[in-house]
């Protein structure tokens, strides 16, 4: 059988390349491609077990390093000129292109999903302002490129075989979108590596990229009308300077951490906080591994991973108020850090290894005999 791997990018080391990562583990075969690969080695070395890409043309355009999301009008083609059919096995890992790939009957097609595309649909709005493109000319031309791509996405959602979605969310958005079934299976967290940790320091602590979707903004305004409680948070990006500037003296900024510093802080924390609307969201689980309850937007992932009053409490909207509001429950409430870790070991990367070796094999195996 000879498989192909296909994702939508490699430039960093986030939870859609870990599930790479688990993949790989499974099966050491795959021959790989991507509209773009800017791995560094350390993470290639992890990622892929060293091996190289295909890339696309996208990765030689001037820029592409810097922002490859201002060549989004070019990805449908990029993708599309992969030529893949001597592989009998293709697996997309998907949020943006990967599944859009061209394929034949006679190959089987896995599509893990992370997400429907979510700056052609939900986050339009959000990724047009973001990037300067809500206005004027460029706004309305921008607004016909995404309306094209939705349409696109649609069509070649029919070059899947199956769908494997994250989350359930993820499985309802598939449906509704897409018009298709898909079956959940829980990315692959490191239950072993963030460990238990029962003695807990007085801190909260927060940490993601400093993006607008993050919502990390509102998470600081929060805490600073909570003067006596210390929020620690994590993560570097285009909102660092602006989140140091509105903070007052009870939250502290730690920049990028790497893993073993990530574990050290959610290990001893009092609570992670966790604001964003995520499809599944891996660090909330890394939290409860280490013992430690989550805050969380009641949206998304978090209702999946997360028990209310048991591993953490929930708040209904996205402001200041309601985290506020939040913290003050939760420090109302007891938790006991063994039962959160019980709870997160559902999650593990062994887990998630021996389900989708099952689905895959088994699919390949009714496929085979179809043919």
């Amino acid at each position: 059988m000879k498989k192909a791997l296909i994702s939508d990018w490699y430039y960093v080391n986030g939870g859609a390349e870990k599930v790479i990562h688990s993949i790989n583990s499974v099966w050491d075969d795959f021959d790989h491609y991507a509209l773009i690969d800017f791995l560094n080695e350390e993470d290639r070395a992890f990622i892929l077990n060293g091996k190289k890409v295909k890339t696309s043309f996208i990765q030689r355009l001037p820029t592409a390093k810097q922002n490859h999301r201002k060549f989004l009008q070019l990805f449908p083609l990029a993708i599309e000129q992969f030529d893949l059919k001597d592989y009998d096995l293709i697996i997309s890992s998907s949020s943006s292109v990967a599944k859009g790939v061209r394929t034949q009957k006679n190959q089987l097609h896995i599509c893990y999903c992370h997400s429907p595309m979510r700056y052609a649909w939900d986050l339009q709005d959000q990724y047009l302002k973001d990037s300067g493109l809500d206005k004027g000319l460029k706004g309305i031309y921008a607004k016909y490129v995404l309306n094209k791509i939705r349409k696109w996405d649609v069509t070649n959602s029919d070059n899947v075989s199956f769908f494997i979605a994250n989350s359930k969310f993820i499985a309802e958005r598939i449906r509704n979108i897409y018009n298709r079934e898909s079956t959940v299976i829980y990315p692959p967290v490191e239950v072993d590596f963030f460990t238990l940790e029962e003695n807990k320091e007085d801190y909260y602590f927060t940490a993601s990229r400093l993006v607008p979707y993050k919502k990390t903004q509102l998470i600081v305004e929060a805490f600073n009308q909570l003067p006596h409680s210390k929020l620690i948070v994590a993560g570097d990006g285009p909102e660092f300077d602006k989140l140091q500037k509105i903070a007052n003296n009870n939250i502290e900024f730690v920049g990028f951490v790497d893993n073993k510093q990530l574990r050290k802080y959610l290990q001893k924390a009092k609570a992670f906080v966790f604001a964003a609307e995520e499809d599944f969201g891996i660090i909330p689980v890394e939290a409860q591994a280490c013992g430690t309850p989550v805050i969380a937007f009641a949206k998304g992932g978090a209702l999946e991973t997360v028990i209310k009053n048991q591993t953490g409490v929930f708040f209904e909207e996205q402001s200041a108020q309601q985290i506020k509001e939040a913290v003050l429950t939760f420090e109302k409430l007891k938790f006991e850090p063994k039962t959160i870790r019980e709870h997160a070991t559902k999650f593990s990367k062994q887990r998630f290894e021996k389900e989708i070796k099952e689905f895959i094999e088994n699919k390949y195996k009714q496929f085979s005999n179809n043919i």
